[in-house]
């Protein structure tokens, strides 16, 4: 692939000059036409999911948009398929927890009904739900908060403790006694 004329390094290094060589939206939108094709192919290949491929292709150029200027011309390309295989493995990852939560979230839901032969029931799946709903509501807040973000938001422990201010350590503590909580909640309305 040929570069944009446009595209010239300035510095004996390669690297740019402050704010003068980002790419255009028109540079960006000409390497889409050129080579968005090829690695939406090969991010399907990576991720076999349709939509995730899209995800991660339009993260890429995103991205080529924010920090394409610092890859030389020649490699640009070689630059953009980088970025889109580690895009596509941040969002294997992300699904992967996703789906991770939500088995977590079905086994509490398994629990509460376990041994009930209406288990399949349309009516018993929502009380169920409801019970894991209700049982949330009885946290305290500074629980609940690691919990919602942690489950609704995606976000990882770390991203959770940064975000909150709080030493790793203690998240995880709350993460842990909250689902101690939750577990024993769950059981004791089951007695019921």
């Amino acid at each position: 692939m040929e570069p944009p004329s446009d595209f010239a390094r300035s510095g004996a290094s390669g690297g740019p000059s402050p704010g003068s060589d980002r790419l255009s939206p028109t540079q960006v939108a000409d390497l889409f036409s050129e080579i968005g094709p090829e690695l939406s192919r090969f991010l399907l290949g990576v991720l076999r999911n349709p939509d995730l491929a899209q995800d991660a292709l339009q993260a890429t150029f995103t991205k080529a948009l924010e920090r394409g200027h610092e890859a030389r011309p020649e490699s640009l390309r070689g630059w953009l398929f980088r970025v889109a295989y580690r895009e596509a493995i941040t969002l294997r990852r992300r699904d992967s927890r996703r789906h991770r939560l939500q088995r977590g979230l079905a086994w509490m839901i398994e629990a509460t009904s376990e041994d009930d032969p209406n288990v399949d029931d349309p009516i018993v799946r929502r009380e169920a739900v409801e019970a894991v709903r209700n049982a949330l509501d009885t946290l305290p807040p500074a629980y609940l908060d690691v919990v919602r973000a942690r489950i609704y938001e995606d976000k990882t422990f770390a991203q959770i403790a940064r975000d909150q201010g709080l030493p790793l350590g203690t998240v995880l503590t709350r993460m842990r006694r909250a689902l101690e909580r939750l577990s024993r909640r769950l059981r004791d309305e089951e007695l019921q």
